[in-house]
């Protein structure tokens, strides 16, 4: 699910997965991405500055795993006594005022916006 979250939030190359804090290992995201993409929750294109470098997207698929996403990391908030990662901080900070629902569709409706954006590039 760590690719799949950052996939939602902004990251497209096998690179910019690399940089996630959980240090994830190259093979490991190698596989974790090819199953993403025999599974269709994700796909990729080419990066048109550089044939060698593909940029992944979640399909409908993909997006409609966001709540359960949202889920989990309440579910953390609530269940875990540790330390949150920045993102996760901000994240708590950034939809305190809304109900799950608005939480859900404006990120949903978000990053279908990105994704289409990303394939405008093709």
């Amino acid at each position: 699910m760590v690719v799949v979250r950052d996939i939602f939030n902004g990251k497209k190359s096998f690179g910019e997965f690399m940089e996630s804090p959980e240090k994830i290992s190259t093979s490991v995201l190698a596989n974790r991405l090819q199953l993403l993409e025999r599974a269709g929750i994700a796909e990729h294109i080419l990066s048109k500055s550089d044939k060698k470098i593909k940029l992944y997207f979640l399909t409908d698929r993909g997006i409609d795993l966001f709540p359960i996403l949202h889920e989990m990391v309440y579910w953390s908030k609530r269940n875990l006594n540790r330390e949150f990662h920045p993102f996760s901080i901000e994240w708590f900070k950034r939809h305190k005022t809304q109900s799950p629902e608005e939480t859900i569709t404006q990120n949903k409706n978000s990053y279908k916006i990105k994704r289409e954006k990303l394939l405008k590039l093709k």
